[in-house]
C-alpha cells in the first residue's frame, strides 16, 4: 500500500513515562493499529536494548543497595533501589553512563532503521534516564540538552502522564514521594526540551486514540514531506 511505499525511512516512536502509566498496553495497541495500515515494526526495549552494561548496572544496585528482583503487580509489591537512590557518586555515575547509552542508541537505531521496518517503537528513551536527572541543577539541565541533541530525535516522543496514586497501585515498586517527584521531573523536561508530547491521564480507550491520532499525524506529515522531496520543480 501507498503507506509502505513512502515509509522507506521508518518513523520512530518513543513511549516515556513514569512505572505503571501504561506504555506496555498502549504500544500493543499502536503496533496492532501499524499492522493493520499495513506497516511493519519493530519494537526496542530500552533497558534491555539500549543500555550499556545492563546486566552490570542490575547487579550492582542489588548487591550494593539490596534492591528486590522482580517487577512489581498488584498484591505483589517488590522494594526496588536503583534509580530512587539519591546518593551523589550514583548521581555522576548516572551523567557518564547515560552519556554512553545516548551514544549507544544511536547506533541501534541505526541498525534498525537499516532493517526494512516502517515503523521502530521504542518502550522507554533516553528521556526517561535525563528525567532521572537532578533536573533543578543547571548543569543537569545544561548536560540534558547536550545527550537529547546526541541521541536520534523520534518522530513522535509520547510521554503518558499518570497520577502517581494509579501508577503505583498497577506497578507498586516505588514509594509516592519519588513517583511523585519522577512526575516533576518528567514536566521540567518536556518542558526544557519542547521534544514530548504530553498525554494526560485518561481511560485507556481514550489514551489508545490520542496516540493513534498523533501517530497518524505523524505519518501524514512524513508523507507530505516526501511528495514535497520527490515533486520535480517546475521547468
Amino acid at each position: 500500500m501507498s503507506s509502505r511505499r513512502q515509509l522507506s525511512n521508518p518513523v520512530v516512536v518513543s513511549f516515556s513515562g513514569l512505572d505503571g502509566s501504561g506504555k506496555t498496553t498502549q504500544i500493543a495497541a499502536l503496533r496492532q493499529a501499524s499492522a493493520h495500515l499495513g506497516l511493519h515494526s519493530e519494537l526496542i526495549t530500552f533497558w534491555d536494548d539500549v543500555v550499556v552494561g545492563s546486566r552490570w548496572r542490575e547487579g550492582f544496585v542489588h548487591k550494593v543497595f539490596g534492591s528486590e528482583r522482580g517487577v512489581g503487580a498488584p498484591g505483589r509489591p517488590v522494594e526496588r533501589r536503583d534509580k530512587n537512590v539519591r546518593v551523589g557518586y550514583l548521581t555522576l555515575m548516572r551523567h557518564l553512563l547515560y552519556l554512553a547509552d545516548a551514544c549507544y542508541l544511536r547506533i541501534v537505531l541505526y541498525g534498525a532503521r537499516r532493517s526494512g521496518v516502517q515503523v521502530i517503537i521504542m518502550d522507554r528513551y533516553i528521556y526517561d534516564e535525563l528525567a532521572n536527572l537532578p533536573l533543578e541543577n543547571p548543569f543537569s539541565r545544561a548536560y540534558a540538552r547536550l545527550l537529547a541533541k546526541i541521541a536520534p530525535r523520534p518522530e513522535l516522543a509520547l510521554l503518558l502522564d499518570t497520577e502517581p496514586e494509579v501508577a503505583r497501585a498497577r506497578k507498586p515498586e516505588y514509594s509516592l514521594n519519588f513517583m511523585r517527584e519522577s512526575r516533576r521531573s518528567y514536566f521540567r523536561l518536556a518542558g526544557l526540551l519542547g521534544d514530548l508530547t504530553i498525554i494526560p491521564p485518561l481511560a485507556q480507550e481514550d489514551t489508545e486514540r490520542v496516540v493513534l491520532t498523533s501517530f497518524l499525524r505523524t505519518l501524514g506529515r512524513r508523507q507530505e514531506g516526501s511528495n514535497l522531496a520527490g515533486a520535480a520543480p517546475a521547468a
